[in-house]
This record gives C-alpha cells, sequence and structure tokens, in this order.
C-alpha cells in the first residue's frame, strides 16, 4: 500500500545493514529507485558520521545524514553540520564519573569522530565477544592512552558519551545513578551500552527539524528503526516501522512492524510503501 512519503529515514545497525553490516543489493535498488523520484532518503543513526560506511553516507541520493542519535545532522555534499546539540562538558563530566564505576568501554564523540581507550578495546570481546559489532568498533574508533584525559584536554562539548558494559547488572546500576543527573537524554542502540545526550535530542526531534527545513511535513515522514534510540523516531514519524528483530519495546512504540534486517526488512518496506 503506497503512502505519500516524502523523507525516508532508515536506521544502519539492525536495520538497513544485516548483522554481518552488509548493505544489501536490494536494500541500494530500493533507495536508489525512491531518490530517483525526489523522496529524501537519509541514515539516521547513533554512529557518528566517521563511522557511517562511505558507500551509505555519499550513496547517490543520499545527502543528509543525522548522527549522533540526532546531536548532529549533516549535509553530506557539503561536509557541513545542518544543525547540531551537544552535550556540555560539566554534564558530560558528571556522566563519565558515573561509568567509571563499571566495567566500561567508555567512548567520547568529537566532530563526528569516536574515541575510546586502547587498553578497553584490546578487551573487545569482553563487550561483544566475536561479532561483527566488534569489528565495527575496533575499525571505527580512535584509540586514547586515557579517555578521560582525552575528555579533560579537550575541555569542549561532545556529540555524545557511551558505554558498552561488560555486566548488564551493571548497566542497571548506572541507569539508576543517572536519573539524578540533570540535563540529559539516556538511550542505547544495543542490549548493553548506555548513550547519554542533551535533553531533547533524539531521533525523532532531528528528524521533525530536517523535515521543517526541507518543507516536508510529519505525516510524509517513514521512519525505520530497530533499537532503543529508535524509538522517538518511531514515535514522531507519520510512519514508524520496526524490525521484526526489535525488543517488544520498540515494537509497541512503531506503526507497524515488516521482517527482520537479515530478510532486507527495510528494503522490502520501501518497496511497498514508497515505490
Amino acid at each position: 500500500m503506497k503512502k505519500n512519503i516524502k523523507m525516508v529515514a532508515f536506521d544502519l545497525d539492525g536495520t538497513l545493514l544485516t548483522t554481518k553490516k552488509v548493505f544489501t543489493e536490494r536494500a541500494k535498488d530500493a533507495i536508489t529507485k525512491a531518490a530517483a523520484r525526489g523522496i529524501v532518503m537519509l541514515p539516521a543513526t547513533g554512529r557518528p558520521l566517521t563511522a557511517i560506511p562511505e558507500e551509505i553516507l555519499y550513496f547517490p541520493g543520499i545527502r543528509y545524514a543525522v548522527t549522533a542519535n540526532g546531536g548532529r545532522v549533516m549535509d553530506t555534499a557539503r561536509n557541513k553540520a545542518i544543525f547540531e546539540e551537544l552535550v556540555p562538558p560539566e554534564i558530560a563530566r558528571k556522566v563519565l564519573d558515573i561509568y567509571e564505576h563499571y566495567d566500561t568501554l567508555r567512548e567520547v564523540y568529537y566532530d563526528g569522530a569516536g574515541f575510546a581507550e586502547e587498553k578497553m578495546l584490546v578487551r573487545i570481546k569482553d563487550f561483544f565477544g566475536i561479532s561483527a559489532m566488534a569489528d565495527y568498533i575496533l575499525s571505527t574508533r580512535m584509540p586514547v592512552d586515557d579517555i578521560r584525559r582525552k575528555f579533560e584536554t579537550e575541555g569542549r562539548a561532545v556529540d555524545k558519551v557511551q558505554a558498552v558494559f561488560a555486566d548488564l547488572a551493571d548497566k542497571q546500576k548506572a541507569l539508576d545513578e543517572l536519573k539524578a543527573v540533570d540535563g540529559i537524554e539516556v538511550t542505547g542502540a544495543l542490549v548493553n551500552n548506555i548513550e547519554v545526550s542533551v535533553k531533547g535530542v533524539n531521533k525523532g526531534n532531528a528528524l521533525l527539524r530536517l523535515g521543517e527545513m526541507l518543507h516536508i511535513k510529519k505525516e510524509e515522514i517513514l521512519a525505520l528503526g530497530d533499537g532503543a534510540n529508535d524509538i522517538e523516531m518511531l514515535k514522531k514519524a507519520g510512519f514508524g516501522v520496526a524490525m521484526e528483530n526489535s525488543s517488544d519495546e520498540v515494537k509497541s512504540a512503531a506503526d507497524f512492524v515488516t521482517v527482520s534486517n537479515d530478510e532486507e526488512g527495510a528494503a522490502r518496506v520501501i518497496e511497498e510503501y514508497v515505490l
């Protein structure tokens, strides 16, 4: 059933990409055909800009990208931020304080790049096992000797502050601690991670703001996602679609649930509802 869609936003990990991080030919074909009809096609991801695969970032027909869960929205054709809302250092410091209470792979993001401690990256299997996600982290993060020193040396606002937990019980304890920190937005794309942005920053608000700039109404936006950091996007878009591999919480936020990312759910939705 075709809808009047003028913008399609798709999450990457667990949505557009397969579990093995493959951008399939079917997905490429669907995006190409939709873009040729003048529909705005863009990734909406928790990833920093430099961690978005170039074959997606510079794919024909893709000009915009929502990065860092909405912390920075880019015009990739001009390599310029259209708008950004960053986490002030005084708030990011409180978040890092909490992350340091636990066995975590801690990350700070600056200017579209993610930084992590080298000694924690060496332990990547403790956080992700042997997986495509582990390979992705290792290939996209800038290693530093001390993440706290990096943060204090920079002395400026960050795109996002993330931690990946070795123990899920610790993640819950950290979430409880974060409730005492004012001015933050807490989410996560994975079972064992926490991503913190400044209050009000999420993919949904970023999409609506970009849509307004491009004269696209909320009702004309289709969003596809699978993670907790996609919930606001699925709720606020005119038509929100969750992957079958999503949690029940994510599915309940969507208007429709399609097949999994490994069954090319995103491409199928674009074919059916856009093309």
